[in-house]
């Protein structure tokens, strides 16, 4: 059986791209690797920041649809996105920063066994920047140096990602018994797994929470893509999802990445995603994120598809 390596990406719901743009790359510092449009309806950007290259592991990635209401909160959703900051004097160094820039925060905590701080973006979409403690990260997350954060308190990439269910023991065996994760700790109403031992970088929060199911809107998220080395792996993977009696997309080439898509049985979207060949497939590194970069497929529409877009630098 191959093994998870950890989170590829997660991808989220924008109403405002520019204002989406301005948060990511001003406020928490990352860099925008790609900007090109949702394949399936390309009237829409599909934005993604991340490191140096938008390694697999540090990327978020925003769809944007500016008709999107406000998220209705609920259980059978993915929750909450942890980031990983390099220690504890981070936390503080970002409570500060979000105090200056009137980034809406509580105070510092913890969260599945680590230093934290919760905090939103200006849609309401939440996430947890954790404390790393100097741990390990995989060894091809690459800082950018651009960054107009310190680079001692830089955000790392993904880190422990949650998910509400109604029923915990279904999306837990998703977990464990098809894909390998494995429990770590255990209460009434939450558990937690782990794809690699010990590393938040492949972790997931399972909440049990009675109730209507999450109605989505701008600020909630998608989807959670989990990494997979190859192709070659992906097809081993599609064999599972359909002996587990999933239904799934089959393997669909998204140019930087090749991936599949499932719902487990709480209606929880899971996207697999390859390694590569990743964002500069088209692009140097240099000029990642700069341009709007098209698959080959739509690069016949450029012209139609930029009249519809709205610039958002």
């Amino acid at each position: 059986m191959y093994k998870i390596p950890g989170h590829h990406h997660i991808s989220m719901i924008t109403k405002n791209a520019k204002m989406n743009n301005q948060f990511y790359q001003k406020v928490l510092g990352l860099r925008r690797v790609k900007k090109t449009v949702n394949q399936d309806n390309p009237s829409m950007y599909h934005l993604f920041y991340g490191d140096l290259t938008g390694s697999a592991g540090t990327e978020l990635s925003f769809f944007e649809m500016p008709m999107a209401g406000g998220t209705v909160r609920g259980t059978n959703a993915i929750t909450q996105i942890g980031l990983l900051v390099p220690s504890f004097a981070s936390l503080e160094y970002w409570k500060r920063r979000f105090e200056l820039l009137d980034v809406k925060h509580g105070e510092i905590t913890t969260y599945a066994g680590r230093g934290a701080l919760h905090f939103e973006d200006t849609e309401g979409l939440r996430m947890i920047l954790l404390n790393n403690n100097g741990e390990e990260v995989p060894k091809y997350w690459s800082a950018w140096e651009d960054s107009i954060v310190e680079q001692k308190h830089r955000i790392l990439g993904m880190g422990t990602v949650e998910i509400t269910v109604r029923y915990l023991d279904r999306t837990a065996k998703t977990l464990t018994e098809m894909l390998g994760y494995v429990e770590v700790a255990r209460s009434e109403n939450e558990a937690i797994y782990q794809s690699v031992s010990g590393q938040a970088f492949g972790e997931i929060v399972l909440k049990q929470e009675i109730g209507p199911s999450e109605k989505p809107g701008r600020g909630s998220i998608h989807h959670l893509a989990i990494r997979v080395k190859n192709e070659e792996e992906l097809r081993y993977w599609e064999e599972k999802v359909k002996e587990r009696g999933f239904h799934s997309s089959g393997i669909v080439d998204r140019y930087y990445f090749q991936s599949l898509y499932f719902r487990d049985s709480n209606g929880i979207l899971f996207e697999m995603a390859t390694d590569g060949p990743g964002f500069t497939a088209d692009s140097t590194i240099e000029a990642l994120g700069k341009e709007l970069n098209l698959p080959p497929f739509l690069e016949e529409k450029r012209a139609e598809i930029e009249a519809k877009l709205k610039p958002i630098d």
